[in-house]
């Protein structure tokens, strides 16, 4: 028996071995086919249509277009997703809501300097992406997973990022100042969590792993959550490479679970580093979202799965807004390279290890105070 977590995978029968290298010959074709890629110049469009049909051979042929894009580019766009319209614009809304409405004296009651899983309003420069080098114009409110949050009702085994099981630790704006807060976020995120599960069932896929081969990874899974805000330029300028970019948004960096998904407004922003140097615009798709591979997952696939560098900057006049969800599988799982991963010639690169306590260590790195 080989484990991954604690979810055991059989390959004592023939049949079984069989499979798995058939599956890994599968994968290495898909890799052969992409490894000579050095650059990229736009990024992918994925529709889900077919990831929803009872037809495996569907399903599959999205999960192959998700390989294609992790292996490259590390980001790409997912359109025909099922979440909502209204849901989405509603959860911008009240984005755009909180930030101005909720009175300055309220939003610092909720810092997330009051708690330790970096949830609450989060002021611009407080946290850093990038070792406090710019200082960074984004303020935004976080949250993280809570069983009243989840769809499935969860299974009641949730624990945080440091291990402690102490329910939930959300700081959330009263609701006689901010009416409709909770319903609308909490709408949103159930949308997006079970969103990414259908995607982590298309990555099994990708991977040439069973199809619910996470499916008990993500019972209780990590959701940390966001809103954020970028204030508009004073001094809008184009993408350029000979531009230096005086107003960070968001430094340049790579996330750290194992993927994100991301719904912005129709400002643009958000920027992303071809491996040639080349800084390349994700103008927002119209019903779109973006997903990108986090560090976890590319640990997880042996860098299979490319986690890629990206930032955002604010170049309009106007006011930008995004919902960024970091998915990740049960924060207590301690992981090990996925076995479709490996081989006599690539053996695991990276150590196993656990979920959360990778992602607080990680989150650590982004505040000055030293407390978490």
């Amino acid at each position: 028996m080989a484990t991954v977590g604690k979810v055991p995978v059989s390959v004592g029968h023939e049949s079984s071995l069989s499979a798995a290298l058939e599956a890994q010959k599968y994968l290495q074709s898909r890799l052969t086919a992409t490894s000579e890629t050095t650059s990229f110049r736009s990024i992918p469009i994925i529709d889900l249509t077919k990831s929803f049909s009872s037809s495996l051979t569907d399903r599959q042929e999205v999960a192959r277009q998700i390989n294609e894009a992790c292996t490259t580019v590390g980001f790409f766009y997912i359109t025909a997703h099922g979440i909502p319209e209204e849901v989405c614009n509603n959860v911008l809304n009240l984005a755009h809501r909180f930030f101005h409405e909720l009175p300055q004296s309220s939003k610092e009651a909720i810092h997330m300097k009051h708690s330790n899983h970096f949830r609450g309003y989060e002021p611009a420069a407080f946290s850093s992406v990038n070792d406090f080098t710019s200082k960074e114009t984004k303020e935004a409110f976080n949250w993280g997973y809570e069983t009243g949050l989840d769809p499935t009702g969860g299974d009641g085994k949730y624990v945080e990022l440091d291990g402690t099981s102490e329910g939930a630790v959300n700081q959330w704006p009263q609701e006689s100042e901010l009416p409709g807060f909770y319903n609308g976020i909490s709408k949103y995120y159930g949308e997006v969590l079970q969103l990414s599960r259908h995607l982590f069932r298309l990555f099994a896929l990708s991977l040439a792993l069973p199809e619910d081969y996470f499916e008990t990874l993500m019972t209780h899974p990590g959701g940390i959550a966001r809103l954020i805000r970028y204030p508009p330029s004073i001094n809008p300028k184009p993408l350029s490479a000979l531009n230096e970019d005086e107003e960070i948004g968001l430094g340049a960096h790579t996330d750290y679970e194992c993927f994100t998904l991301l719904l912005q407004d129709s400002n643009p922003g958000l920027e992303i580093l071809s491996p040639d140097g080349h800084w390349i615009s994700a103008e927002p798709v119209n019903g779109g979202i973006v997903v990108n591979v986090g560090d976890f997952l590319m640990r997880w696939t042996n860098g299979v799965y490319k986690s890629t560098v990206h930032r955002v900057v604010n170049r309009t006049a106007k006011e930008r807004y995004s919902t960024p969800l970091f998915f990740s599988i049960n924060y207590d799982e301690i992981v090990e390279t996925l076995p479709s991963c490996l081989s006599k010639d690539n053996p695991s690169k990276f150590p196993p290890i656990t979920a959360g306590r990778y992602v607080l260590d990680r989150l650590a790195l982004t505040v000055k105070t030293g407390k978490y």
